[in-house]
């Protein structure tokens, strides 16, 4: 419980205007309207395997890599007469997820709606944007099929990951293994590190519902900001994921790649807790959690959205009581919950943290864990 006395005052909580509580699939960093427009971006490599990022990659990396340029680049552009609708992948503030089929190819592909009432002016730079997706290819990031804009949507075509977002397994309170969650970091450090390093790029709205994994043992991350233009013309409708932003970024101060660390940090936490972290449980519930092969329970309260953002402001960081999970991975996530940003690891300090370490040497069969928990939750 929280000492009783003289409250301190608040600092003020930068607090976009919205008409939910954000979180959904396609929040596409609505609250990050300040997006760096200056990326760097290396012209003609679509269709192409970067040389430099190629030396990081394994045989088979390579190869389904490659394999999947040459698929897109015999694709040409795609139509949306030319897609079957499937089935419905998720819906969230901004709009719908299909899975659909490319009649001329056969493959299946998630097709993501976004209705915008924008100029045509506006609409044409927003496809212009999106197609610096197509530069970025990486096994750790969602391949990009092309985009579109068609009776009022804009349709942006990826990759079909046939595994689902994390946070579908949370809805079942279930949590992820020591073991896999050390696979999945490294994945997603090596994917942040490929869009700031070979793109400038910072995600900007990493939380477990843009964790993306299928049953081959991939993980990728989706939905970070390329487009300026669509993230300003969104802000007024949603905010992005207010509750997994960094404090820095709730209060209007200016960020960096730190921000994207904190939010890895708390979205690690909840994936080993089973549930959202803030307020984080009392060490005895902690440990009954742990002990339990039952699913997570959800929390006795839960804060409303501005209780919730300025706990993340003024409150301790969220963190594992002693003993309840390795030292290792306790010590990662308090290093990324730190609340002064400049305390925070680098994105390559972090992948040579003892965790990281550790699982890059375990022999963890991420797809049997892919393929047992696709089942639960599609039970």
């Amino acid at each position: 419980m929280a000492a009783v006395g003289k409250k301190k005052p608040r600092p003020g909580l930068t607090l976009p205007n919205s008409g939910g509580a954000g979180g959904g699939d396609l929040d596409l960093l609505a609250a990050a309207a300040d997006v760096d427009r200056d990326k760097t971006v290396t012209q003609g490599s679509v269709g192409a395997v970067d040389a430099e990022a190629e030396l990081e990659l394994d045989t088979l990396q390579r190869k389904r890599l490659q394999s999947f340029l040459e698929l897109k680049q015999k694709m040409g552009e795609i139509h949306a007469d030319e897609l079957d609708k499937l089935g419905e992948l998720g819906v969230g503030s901004g709009g719908v997820v299909l899975r659909v089929r490319h009649r001329p190819s056969q493959l299946e592909m998630a097709r993501k709606l976004i209705h915008l009432e924008v100029k045509p002016a506006i609409r044409n730079q927003i496809i212009t944007e999106l197609k610096i997706l197509h530069e970025c290819n990486s096994p750790y990031i969602v391949g990009f099929y092309g985009a579109f804009y068609d009776n009022g949507e804009i349709s942006i075509l990826m990759e079909y990951m046939d595994g689902g977002s994390l946070d579908q397994i949370l809805r079942r309170g279930i949590r992820v293994p020591e073991d896999i969650l050390g696979k999945i970091t490294t994945c997603v450090l090596k994917g942040l590190i490929y869009l700031k390093e070979k793109h400038n790029i910072l995600h900007r709205d990493i939380k477990p519902s843009n964790i993306l994994v299928n049953t081959r043992g991939e993980v990728k991350l989706c939905d970070f900001g390329v487009s300026g233009q669509l993230i300003d013309s969104m802000a007024n409708s949603f905010v992005g994921s207010r509750s997994y932003m960094a404090p820095e970024r709730l209060k209007g101060s200016p960020y960096t790649i730190a921000s994207d660390i904190w939010s890895l940090g708390l979205s690690l936490l909840e994936l080993a807790l089973g549930r959202y972290p803030i307020p984080p449980p009392d060490p005895e519930e902690f440990r009954q959690i742990f002990a339990s092969s039952s699913a997570t329970p959800e929390p006795a309260v839960v804060m409303a959205i501005f209780e919730l953002l300025d706990y993340i402001v003024n409150s301790p960081s969220p963190t594992f009581p002693e003993g309840i999970v390795s030292f290792d991975l306790k010590d990662f996530v308090d290093s990324c919950l730190q609340s002064e940003p400049s305390k925070r690891p680098s994105l390559q300090a972090l992948l040579l943290h003892p965790f990281i370490l550790r699982s890059e040497h375990e022999t963890t069969d991420l797809a049997r864990w892919v393929v047992k928990v696709k089942d639960i939750v599609n039970s």
